[in-house]
């Protein structure tokens, strides 16, 4: 398997344990748990794989972790590098904006050169719109813990399943 370096505050109770809840799902202690707010550009250029996570704050705005971190993402080589991006939102209270933090990950890591994988279908969530959408799809993995917690870790293992083919 590539080496995988998994990105995201951890500031963030609920965003850590989602991707603590992917690293068991992979089954492997070779993926890396890197806190955003302590990464450097060589960090991310260190792995061949990259999954990134954040939550959408209020309407529709990066954590502020990742959003000090964009202009330094944005010039990044991160050519032949595929990311993965999981977000968390809440479709009922902001259906507007519902896990747009996903779609501005996504496109600042298109910007720097990575293959976005892990897309993951739009069924069965009820919202109204989100930059989080390519082409029917989530560019990445949408969860809502607020209101369909139930749903989380099969959403993650299916996800995870996915990635370990994409990886390769």
């Amino acid at each position: 398997m590539q080496k995988i370096g998994l990105f995201c505050g951890t500031n963030t109770i609920k965003t850590v344990s989602v991707a603590k809840k992917i690293q068991e799902a992979f089954n492997s202690r070779e993926i890396d748990l890197i806190s955003i707010e302590e990464a450097w550009t060589k960090d991310f250029e260190t792995y061949d794989c990259i999954i990134a996570g954040t939550s959408t704050w209020f309407d529709g705005e990066l954590p502020s972790y990742w959003d000090e971190f964009m202009p330094k993402l944005k010039t990044m080589d991160l050519k032949d590098k595929k990311v993965a991006i999981f977000g968390l939102g809440d479709q009922v209270n902001y259906p507007d904006n519902f896990v747009d933090g996903i779609g501005f990950l996504a496109e600042a890591f298109k910007s720097a050169g990575a293959k976005i994988v892990g897309f993951t279908s739009m069924e069965g969530y009820q919202f109204s719109q989100s930059q989080a959408l390519n082409a029917g799809h989530f560019s990445g993995l949408a969860l809502d813990l607020e209101n369909e917690p139930d749903k989380t870790d099969k959403r993650i293992n299916d996800w995870v399943n996915e990635l370990k083919k994409e990886f390769q």
